[in-house]
């Protein structure tokens, strides 16, 4: 009994001196799958050597970058041409542009699609299921179908308010690439700076990029500034090296270059483009400014100047000209401008700004570019080939829908990350709004007051973060992110397929996510400051 009882502890002893094994991995990817079925009672060991393989070019670049995601994560992964593999991609010409499919059996992943978006999207799929503390991932058998439910699913970024390095222009696109978002809205001018490098202008950088002083917090009357200069643009070779890498992880570029308002950093460098004599400086403060372009053909051959280089840096389809927020008392005080109203046969200021931006879209268009702007641009007539985004509501996007223009659905009620996102008394400063968590993840593109036969006018949302009060990348993270997580379900899985409290489950894993990341993000859950903006 004596000896019984001996080889009983042993036994008990050696068992729990056993290392435990890695537990299998429950799927908690965002966005939710349009279809997700695993088993959690069999699973595959994906090592920390996985072997890649692809029997398709369109994988290769995708298959690449899984490797190097790898290699920077401390994986060793092998890239083998023939033979057996953990990682597969194939091809599947039925599925669509966007989708995938990924499956995990007793042979490994295996993801197929049809073009690079589609294997892109499912190696994401794949990444989000990796342990960020160890190196060898428990998956279980799963078979994923899915494709996103739009093909607008866009974050923006100011840089004029407040300008950002590369690197962190990277990591943005990074992290959007991650949650599967395909487009980013760069906003490149404005009047408190301008940000890109036109060489045939060089004074809209040398004199438009730097202001001399930046208002202090909300110290509007009287004005206090801080009595520091600031400034910064990207060269253009800065902008194609960004353009790259983000087409090198499925995000279009859409640069924005405002007009005719927030237009007073280039009426700074080049006065005689206003209506007024000027001088005119960079804005200081936030807000609208009166000051904005004069419909001159001054005007027109400097704008279509401009937009020709930018052309030639943003290969994508569209360029967002802004039409926001211009208000009209420099133009009915300017001759030249009723001069215009006039030999346009024009009803009023209204029409002319219309008329301005009709110009400048013949002229996109005449480039093979498609014009999209705020959606101010529908008064006084919208331009014929024009695409809405829709900012002050939804009324504006339903109405361009209704007219059969395509729209992006972007209310700042729902999609401004410069909100609030939790109590006033518990956050750093924000330009004031309430937009949390939930009610991102709850936001519908399509309105419910727009008629089915214009629903497929609706491209998707896309939400915005302007940066008046986000003096660091922390806290342009911090103000983004976990609200970016929520976004990406909304624009990408159907509703059929969203649930929140499924979401809220989801976003444990998201943190650590996050935390891997080194992300600056806000913790709902903790409702804390955590920025030192």
């Amino acid at each position: 009994m004596k000896n019984f009882l001996m080889l009983a502890i042993a036994l008990i002893f050696f068992a729990s001196c056993q290392p435990k094994s890695p537990e299998v991995i429950t799927p908690q990817i965002v966005p939710q799958p349009q279809s997700l079925e695993y088993n959690l009672e069999k699973h595959f060991n994906l090592n920390s050597r996985p072997i890649l393989l692809s029997e398709t070019e369109e994988a290769k670049q995708v298959m690449l970058f899984l490797h190097d995601y790898f290699k920077s994560t401390g994986w060793s992964s092998e890239l083998h041409e023939s033979g057996n593999a953990q990682i597969h991609f194939k091809a599947n010409p039925e599925l669509a542009e966007e989708a995938y499919s990924l499956t995990v059996d007793h042979e490994g992943v295996t993801i197929k699609a049809s073009t690079s978006k589609g294997f892109f999207y499912g190696t994401q799929s794949l990444i989000q299921m990796l342990p960020t503390d160890k190196h060898i991932a428990v998956l279980p058998y799963m078979t994923i179908n899915d494709a996103p439910r739009f093909a607008w699913r866009g974050l923006h970024l100011d840089v004029c308010r407040h300008f950002f390095p590369v690197d962190f222009v990277k990591k943005y696109i990074d992290l959007m690439a991650f949650y599967k978002l395909n487009t980013f809205h760069w906003h490149l001018t404005e009047d408190q700076g301008w940000r890109i490098e036109i060489k045939k202008y060089p004074k809209l950088t040398e004199i438009g990029s730097q202001r001399k002083e930046t208002i202090v917090e909300k110290n509007f009357d009287p004005f206090i500034g801080d009595g520091q200069p600031y400034g910064g643009f990207y060269t253009q070779d800065e902008i194609r090296e960004v353009v790259a890498y983000a087409a090198e992880r499925q995000i279009t570029v859409v640069p924005e270059i405002e007009m005719p308002g927030h237009s007073l950093a280039a009426l700074a460098a080049y006065p005689e483009l206003g209506c007024g004599p000027g001088p005119y400086e960079v804005g200081t403060k936030w807000g609208v400014y009166e000051d904005i372009y004069c419909p001159s053909e001054k005007t027109f051959e400097f704008l279509e100047d401009v937009l020709t280089e930018v052309i030639d840096l943003f290969p994508g389809e569209y360029i967002h000209i802004g039409g926001d927020e211009a208000p009209k008392a420099a133009w009915k005080k300017s001759q030249l401008a009723q001069q215009v109203i006039k030999r346009e046969g024009l009803k009023d200021e209204f029409e002319l700004q219309s008329y301005f931006i009709k110009r400048m879209e013949k002229f996109l268009v005449s480039k093979g570019k498609k014009l999209i702007g705020w959606d101010e641009i529908l008064e006084g007539g919208l331009a014929p080939e024009a695409t809405v985004m829709s900012w002050r509501g939804e009324k504006g996007g339903i109405e361009a829908a209704e007219a059969g223009h395509d729209v992006v659905m972007s209310p700042n009620a729902d999609m401004y990350f410069d909100h609030y996102q939790a109590r006033k008394e518990t956050q750093p400063l924000a330009i004031g709004g309430f937009t949390t968590l939930e009610s991102v993840y709850h936001y519908e593109p399509i309105p419910a007051e727009l008629g089915e036969a214009h629903h497929k006018h609706v491209l998707g949302a896309q939400a915005n973060v302007w940066t008046e009060y986000m003096k660091t990348t922390d806290y342009v993270e911090y103000m983004a992110y976990p609200r970016v997580v929520a976004l990406s379900e909304t624009v990408w899985t159907k509703p059929e397929h969203k649930d929140w409290a499924h979401f809220q489950n989801k976003m444990a894993q998201q943190y650590r996510l996050l935390d891997a990341r080194d992300v600056n993000y806000f913790n709902a859950a903790k409702d804390t400051v955590a920025t030192s903006n």
